[in-house]
């Protein structure tokens, strides 16, 4: 994936999601220094232990657990049904909400708690500028 990155100007698809100059691309998250709470987005105050200003970005881990999914059969124009909805209890901390793919929208075939990993893809459609976005998935792990 990083090949891609730099082989052409990929934009990410959510502020939490980083696209280096070097290296792989990663989900970003906000640790507080003081209580080791994870948050995605950036905030000054803690909102585990209401610590002011001690809030510093990580990296978050690429693989995680399913924590709960939803297969969703009805969406608007243009996507197409049914898929995964999932959010993910990442290793090391970090809760995070996305799609979950290569794996049947089949609930017989889905575990909570299943072990899957991050995987990084150019999103299937370009925006109205013709920009091209690099999004994130869930996948079950190997």
């Amino acid at each position: 994936m990083a090949q891609a990155t730099r082989s052409r100007k990929l934009l990410p698809v959510l502020p939490f999601l980083k696209i280096p100059e070097q290296g792989d691309p990663y989900l970003e998250g906000h640790r507080c220094k003081s209580c080791g709470a994870i948050f995605l987005g950036e905030r000054s105050v803690c909102a585990k232990c209401g610590t002011r200003d001690q809030i510093e970005p990580t990296p978050l881990s690429n693989r995680g657990t399913l924590y709960v999914y939803s297969i969703v059969h009805r969406s608007f124009p243009g996507i197409e049904t049914p898929y995964i909805s999932a959010v993910v209890d990442l290793e090391g901390g970090g809760t995070v909400k996305g799609n979950l793919v290569h794996i049947d929208p089949d609930p017989e075939k889905i575990r909570m708690g299943m072990a899957v990993e991050v995987i990084y893809e150019v999103a299937p459609r370009k925006d109205q500028e013709g920009n091209e976005y690099l999004t994130y998935y869930f996948q079950p792990s190997a």
